[in-house]
């Protein structure tokens, strides 16, 4: 099938993650914070201007009541979003984040707000009729282990996750800490394509020791693809035999077994790509989300692997440029060559 045959296909795609309420500190502390939608709003601005125009694109959010009218008004601002099935309110209060830069690439977070994980019952019939599905843990909350196992067994397009948060816990002050991910084996099974940062790769793999051994050794046939972003040194993927370029023929009319546990083996293709030239300064937060989010679309639209890759890693940069997720959207599009 050429590229213009699959970027031509209308699609319905699924995006599962939190709406953050975020006030950001820069490092410079003459600076006046930030306050703005954080969280999943990233994704979905980098989902909606790198989607053919024919996709849908369907969040499957849970939004707290407190701030469920400023949300909607969010999304009311991306053309093309389906939220008269997906979005749930629920009376807690929703997830508010601080943020406070020590560089360019660490920050702290401090995570306070009450919305729970999906349950599959809940998830189930909001799945059905997508084609792809797109999970960011932006809490590390959105799902459990026994509702993401079930989404596997029972959903059968690609299943893209950036495990970002769900290897970061809370402690009593609500400061958001790393913490090694317990049944990591079982977690990445369930997914096709998984995006970590060099930092979350060595802290998977810190059994391991080697943690670029590890990478290579985790991509097979059920989880296709590994990305590991390495912010201004650009990304390295691990690519499995198993992949190929469409992946909505990767698990369609085919029979999922869920292995005992994964197995390396076969020869795996690995390369990093570059990032264009960024701009030195300007607001890092979201780059990860924007990054993903894009390079899911030019993927499930055609295009390769690298050509995917150099289109994320240009949009994250040009994320930098653009404080906050309103109006990103229509700062990718305009900056972002079709």
């Amino acid at each position: 099938m050429s590229e213009r045959e699959i970027s031509n296909r209308p699609l319905t795609i699924g995006v599962v993650g939190t709406m953050v309420w975020d006030r950001i500190h820069a490092r410079d502390v003459r600076a006046a914070p930030i306050e703005e939608w954080g969280g999943i709003s990233y994704a979905l601005a980098g989902v909606s201007a790198a989607a053919q125009p024919a996709w849908v694109v369907r969040p499957l959010i849970r939004v707290g009541s407190d701030l469920s009218e400023r949300a909607f008004h969010f999304f009311r601002s991306i053309p093309g979003l389906d939220t008269l099935r997906g979005v749930q309110v629920i009376p807690e209060p929703n997830n508010r984040v601080e943020l406070r830069y020590i560089d360019r690439e660490r920050r702290t977070e401090r995570l306070t707000g009450g919305v729970g994980p999906w349950t599959w019952a809940e998830l189930e019939p909001l799945v059905a009729d997508l084609d792809a599905l797109y999970i960011n843990f932006i809490s590390g909350f959105e799902l459990e282990l026994e509702t993401a196992q079930r989404l596997r067994l029972s959903f059968r397009g690609p299943i893209y996750a950036d495990l970002h948060s769900l290897m970061l816990g809370v402690d009593v002050t609500g400061m958001r800490v790393p913490r090694p991910l317990e049944a990591w084996r079982e977690w990445l099974r369930c997914f096709d394509i998984v995006q970590v940062n060099e930092e979350e790769l060595t802290l998977l793999a810190q059994a391991w020791g080697d943690p670029w051994r590890f990478a290579a050794e985790m991509v097979n046939d059920e989880l296709r693809l590994l990305l590991v972003t390495l912010g201004p040194r650009g990304t390295v993927y691990f690519s499995s035999p198993s992949f190929r370029k469409d992946p909505l023929s990767w698990r369609t009319g085919t029979e999922l077994v869920i292995r005992p546990a994964i197995a390396g083996g076969g020869p795996v293709k690995s390369e990093r790509i570059p990032p264009p030239d960024a701009p030195a300064g300007g607001d890092p937060t979201g780059c990860g989300d924007v990054w993903g989010g894009t390079f899911f679309c030019k993927l499930l639209a055609g295009h390769t692997l690298n050509s995917s890759i150099r289109s994320a890693n240009t949009a994250a940069a040009r994320n930098v440029e653009h404080h906050g997720a309103t109006g990103l959207r229509e700062h990718l599009l305009g900056k972002l060559a079709t």
